[in-house]
This record gives C-alpha cells, structure tokens and sequence, in this order.
C-alpha cells in the first residue's frame, strides 16, 4: 500500500534568522558526542526515528555508518535530562558553505516538554559556528533541513518558530512500511 507523503525543505541564510527558543530547565543539557561511535548514532536513530518511520538508515552497514559519522564537519548533538538521552540532531556540512541539519528529534517519552525547542536552536547555532571546530571548512552561509507529513505534529512549528523559511514542498507516493520501532510496544 502507499501513502503520499509531503517533505518540506526549510534553510535560514543569515545567524540573525535564528530565534532561539527558551532553555529547557536546568536538568536538560546538550552535549556533542566527540567520538563517532555508529553503535551510539543507530540507537539515537531508531530511538528517535522509529515511531516515525525513519528507515533510510537501517540498511547501512557498520563501516557504512562510521563513514558517516567521522565525514569532516559532521557532529552529533545529544540533548540529555537528567543524564538520560532525550534526542538528539546530527548536523552535516555540505559545499558551499552549506549546513544540513540531517536528523533532529527527541525519543517520544521526551516531546511536548520544551526540550525539542531548545535543542533545535542549540544545533541550529552549532551548525552557524560549525567552521570554528572544523579548521578548513568553508564559514557557514546556510542552513537547512527537511521534514515530512510523516514527523511529529508539532515539528514543523518548532522550525518555523526557530527562524526557519520554506523554500521547497514535494509529494511523493511512498510505500508504507510498518513502523521499526524501536521495538514493538515501545512508547508512542
């Protein structure tokens, strides 16, 4: 059976887009995860992504996802409460100057407590210095991401809240996979 699905492409071009959300509270932190570890990122993607169908990643080997991972001006940013990952965002430059935010979310348990906003914007402003931790990168000129009618209710306004513009709306019929988890029962 397939579903049609809508993805919208979003981008600031300026760091003066940026409209940052307020902190989370105290016990919520964001920390980059320095050592690319695939075991970490695919538990972060399934965690995040399994109740909204992400399985672009599920096919990739271990080299497949190391590669990924330690690709020049790639980070992942976890947001934690309480020393409990909440979600996180993988961020990816790109030529020209260009930033894509490549994943972002939070583990379900976590959404609809403030932590997604705070955590976009924290990524958002990592993706904007991202030059300054990668000597030779180009200074970032854009950043951008995408979702789709398949996210979260709530992940569209979160970006747009954030300062971010649509440049961009495709449909596509899909095939409908049944969700991968992150384990069947799981929260959601």
């Amino acid at each position: 059976m397939s579903i049609r699905v809508t993805t919208w492409s979003l981008e600031q071009t300026s760091p003066a887009d940026q409209r940052p959300a307020k902190p989370a509270g105290a016990d919520v932190t964001v920390v980059r995860a320095e050592v690319p570890s695939p075991e970490f990122s695919r538990f972060l993607y399934t965690a995040v992504g399994g109740d909204v169908t992400w399985t672009d990643r599920l096919p990739m080997t271990y080299a497949q996802w190391e590669q990924t991972l330690t690709r020049p001006g790639t980070e992942t940013w976890v947001a934690y409460e309480k020393g409990t990952p909440a979600g996180y965002a993988e961020i990816q430059a790109q030529d020209e100057g260009s930033v894509e935010i490549v994943y972002f979310g939070l583990i379900a348990a976590f959404r609809g407590r403030g932590i997604g906003g705070h955590l976009l914007s924290y990524a958002t402003a990592r993706a904007w210095d991202l030059a300054d931790r990668w000597p030779g990168l180009a200074p970032t000129k854009r950043v951008w991401l995408h979702t789709c009618s398949k996210d979260g209710p709530h992940a569209m306004d979160n970006y747009v809240r954030r300062g971010f513009t649509l440049f961009e709306t495709e449909e596509a019929d899909e095939t409908e996979q049944p969700t991968p988890g992150p384990w069947p029962g799981a929260h959601g």
